[in-house]
């Protein structure tokens, strides 16, 4: 096979149009093709109006090795890359050593999965419940104002990305191809096919739901054992010496104690707690920048016309996103994150007394709303405001304070503070919405957002909007809606590893994934959860 890139057509081709471009572009008649699938597909829509398609094909042709002499010199056409997922060890058979994953979120689930299927039979923990309890769990928040603190949007098994718009795209550097591995996987569990070849793959939230349950019977079946509303309290550690430990297992909040030499840690970017215990307990932990700041919803139709013109609504384009930066005059970085297009903005918080917002799309993308966050950058020197001590837990209390104050402006009852964009820019408070009303779950309460974040990161917002709906044109619509406060961006500190990606001074603790912020989303979670994974097996094998 080889594969044959950057091969434009119109939105408009036929199957048969895409052929004869193939045909055409090597110089061939139509017996010298036996076939093709598609490896990529992106869009080109820098011309609105005149919108294309740009493909990655690979295809089998009857003399490979002509057409490669005659093509030599062509950067665009070249042998199929060998993507394939290749094991790096067996386990030897009735090992007694199996080792404990720590967090059910993609990261621990991929950690989970590649061990079971090398043998290794782990044991993975999470203290919040199965995905269908959990989803109830959440939906009582949504519905009913009622909190469950260890089964919500951030814990329990799928972790965060369960609710949110299930992208599955990142900009890692990704050598090995464990994304590939990653949507093999996902698409075995029930994900459409077409995520292994559409430039820009999601799932939504109702089908990851399912498929996490089918990759959790797959790990069961390897042997390995899951158990929910299993909160780790404590590792077990060894002293070595020279400022460094050995992991020996960990204490369960029950007070059950499961012993191993090997832990992986994905607990994901809302363990507050467990980061505290980490650090107490002597694992080595340094704050890390994050953001900060609020969703914004406008009408998807403002979205789509501005980014693709005439052409919006088009069923090969579904719906429009987009990806906004701004450095604003205070030198603060404003950009969005997280766009969910046709979707909703969502009650995120894990934490009694306080709010959070997130984003989440059904795979249809099919909501009146458009939403992203708009953050502004921050790192560790904005955190002594809220914490003076120097610890590197300190962009946790910037995350509380912020999520506390929200939660007064809403009204004390889990509604979110928002204020129409127009009144933001303004100055003043919103009394009542105009054309977009807010998807937000429980409730939105109007008002002034000036006080909801620190003064710098509302001046550098009140900067960039305008300068955004110079790009896409709308964007500072007066009716468009703020809803705040969005803290849970990133992990705020990142627990150090080594080369053997081992913590820095606990030998056996391998912090994987967001929470130890090594990853940013369901995909770079994945990849991070099958190196780690790795890298145990290696070390229990002694490879």
């Amino acid at each position: 096979m080889l594969r044959l890139t950057d091969l434009k057509l119109p939105l408009d081709h036929t199957e048969a149009d895409l052929e004869q471009a193939i045909l055409a572009r090597l110089k061939l008649g139509r017996n010298a093709l036996r076939g093709y699938s598609v490896a990529k597909r992106s869009t080109d829509a820098r011309k609105r109006g005149a919108i294309a398609l740009i493909y990655a094909l690979d295809v089998d042709l009857v003399d490979e090795a002509a057409v490669l002499a005659r093509f030599a010199d062509d950067r665009h056409l070249g042998p199929t890359p060998d993507t394939s997922y290749h094991f790096v060890t067996q386990s030897p058979a009735k090992s007694p050593h199996r080792p404990i994953v720590i967090g059910m979120g993609p990261c621990g689930l991929f950690a989970g999965l590649v061990l079971a299927q090398m043998g290794f039979r782990p044991i993975i923990l999470d203290r919040g419940k199965a995905v269908r309890e959990r989803t109830k769990d959440t939906w009582d928040l949504w519905r009913k104002r009622n909190l469950h603190p260890e089964s919500n949007v951030q814990f329990g098994e799928g972790g965060a990305g369960t609710f949110s718009d299930g992208k599955l795209y990142s900009q890692i550097s990704d050598p090995k191809h464990y994304g590939r591995k990653v949507l093999t996987e996902f698409v075995k569990a029930g994900a459409p096919e077409e995520i292994l070849w559409i430039n820009k793959p999601h799932i939504g939230t109702f089908r990851l739901v399912s498929m996490v349950e089918h990759m959790r019977a797959t790990i069961e079946s390897l042997g390995g054992e899951i158990r929910f509303s299993q909160r780790v309290e404590d590792l077990l550690l060894d002293a070595e010496g020279n400022g460094r430990q050995q992991v020996r297992g960990v204490r369960l909040a029950s007070g059950e104690e499961l012993r191993s030499d090997h832990v992986v840690l994905a607990v994901g970017h809302s363990a507050r707690d467990t980061f505290a215990m980490l650090h107490a307990r002597g694992v080595y932990v340094e704050a890390k920048p994050f953001s900060v700041g609020f969703r914004v919803e406008h009408p998807q139709s403002v979205i789509d016309r501005a980014r693709y013109g005439p052409q919006a609504g088009h069923e090969r384009l579904g719906a429009a996103d987009y990806k906004l930066v701004h450095h604003a005059k205070n030198g603060r970085s404003v950009y969005s994150f997280c766009m969910c297009p046709g979707g909703t903005v969502v009650a995120a918080t894990s934490e009694p007394g306080r709010v959070v917002t997130n984003g989440m799309s059904q795979y249809s993308r099919n909501e009146r709303n458009a939403n992203a966050a708009i953050v502004v950058g921050i790192d560790p020197a904005d955190y002594a405001a809220f914490d003076p001590s120097g610890s590197p837990l300190a962009g946790i209390a910037l995350q509380r304070a912020l999520e506390s104050r929200a939660y007064v402006l809403g009204g004390e009852n889990y509604n979110a503070p928002g204020q129409l964009v127009g009144d933001f820019l303004a100055g003043r408070a919103s009394r009542e919405f105009g054309e977009v009303l807010p998807s937000f779950k429980p409730g939105v309460t109007l008002g002034s957002l000036d006080s909801a974040l620190p003064d710098y990161a509302i001046a550098a917002i009140r900067e960039a909007m305008p300068a955004f709906d110079r790009q896409i044109r709308g964007f500072g619509m007066h009716d468009a809606v703020f809803t705040g406060v969005e803290t849970r961006t990133s992990s705020p500190v990142r627990i150090k590893r080594d080369e053997s990606l081992q913590s820095l001074n606990t030998t056996g603790l391998y912090p994987a994934g967001e929470g130890a912020g090594y990853a940013g989303g369901i995909l770079s979670a994945g990849v991070d959860g099958i190196r780690v994974a790795e890298a145990v097996a290696l070390s229990l094998t002694g490879g």
